[in-house]
């Protein structure tokens, strides 16, 4: 079996679902649904651990085929530190319709992988496939099926939908043989955004202070403000969380004066932030940096600034999004940030 890859120019998937590992906690799903949000405005949670994602606006934005678009997420969920240390892959699957990608996305051994299926050949794909396999099919139904020797989603796809339904009783054979056919049965909904969205470091060794936590800091801003950027959403207020050895802690929030996604604007107050800490000697195991009263972008009032040298950092932050949504997060950013000790 095989599956296409689909330009602009030609039919796209329009659907995404994605399998996280098994038994994931919950804060590592909580990101992977952040990830999913900074790629499409319309994001289903299916918890424990799965999610849908509606493509048609994140293909005209990100300029990106289907397949390429499943890839930069495993890239993201990969390259995201606190995941990556739990070796965390996602399974995509990529087709027209939520029972196509859902079940081509069980079709992709662990850890991780990305099937995108061509929507003039879903039906195709789909036929060989044991009819256990279909997206949506119990084991009940399949053994039904089984009994009256339809083994094959093919198979089940050449009955007629009449026929599936007095096997299945009724409303569930009609969407069996729908899904047959590669069809879904609802669309996937907007997910509503979180009002606070948070990045954390934690240090390899403890830490006592100097570039190293200057450099996590800016690393963290850079973080948070592209997960704003791409959530569409601007933070009112910021919360600085050190953790210290020996259990011990310090948080403080202070608002911004206008709501902002933007790195510049961020890390002048949590350099404020920082300054307020009045760290000495003490020993850093790790910095949480919290996005807090978050709004629409929308809601944002754009004012003219003539401060060129501000709107040159938004320019050049502007193309630094675009380069990470086209090659990984940690690719290009502010060279004091990679003196992390993260």
């Amino acid at each position: 079996m095989t599956t296409k890859d689909q330009r602009m120019a030609g039919a796209v998937p329009s659907v995404m679902h994605v399998r996280c590992p098994d038994r994931l906690p919950e804060e590592a799903y909580r990101r992977v649904l952040d990830q999913l949000a900074g790629l499409s405005p319309v994001v289903q949670a299916l918890p424990p651990t799965a999610a849908l994602v509606e493509l048609k606006v994140p293909l005209r934005y990100h300029g990106a085929d289907a397949r390429r678009l499943g890839e930069i997420l495993r890239v993201r969920t990969l390259c995201v530190r606190t995941l990556s240390r739990l070796g965390m892959d996602v399974r995509v699957g990529v087709g027209p319709s939520i029972t196509v990608a859902a079940t081509a996305s069980a079709q992709i051994a662990q850890p991780g992988g990305v099937v995108a299926v061509d929507p003039g050949q879903a039906a195709q794909w789909l036929a060989p496939l044991p009819v256990d396999a279909l997206h949506g099919i119990g084991p009940r139904q399949a053994d039904t099926l089984h009994d009256y020797g339809i083994h094959t989603v093919g198979l089940l796809a050449a009955v007629d939908p009449a026929t599936v339904q007095r096997l299945l009783d009724g409303r569930a054979g009609r969407l069996a043989a729908d899904r047959a056919r590669g069809t879904g049965p609802r669309p996937g909904v907007p997910r509503t955004l979180p009002a606070a969205a948070t990045v954390r470091c934690a240090f390899d060794r403890h830490v006592l202070g100097g570039a190293a936590v200057r450099a996590a800091l800016l690393d963290l801003v850079v973080q948070l403000g592209l997960l704003l950027r791409r959530r569409g959403q601007a933070a009112r207020a910021l919360t600085l969380t050190l953790k210290f050895a020996g259990s011990g802690g310090w948080e403080k929030t202070r608002r911004l004066k206008e709501p902002s996604a933007h790195d510049d604007d961020l890390r002048v107050l949590v350099s404020q932030l920082m300054d307020t800490a009045g760290l000495q000697r003490g020993r850093l195991t790790a910095i949480a940096l919290k996005g807090e009263d978050l709004v629409s972008a929308d809601q944002v009032a754009l004012q003219i600034s003539l401060d060129d040298a501000r709107e040159a950092r938004l320019v050049a932050e502007t193309t630094a999004d675009r380069i990470r949504d086209k090659f990984g997060p940690g690719v290009i950013g502010p060279a004091a940030a990679f003196r992390s000790a993260c």
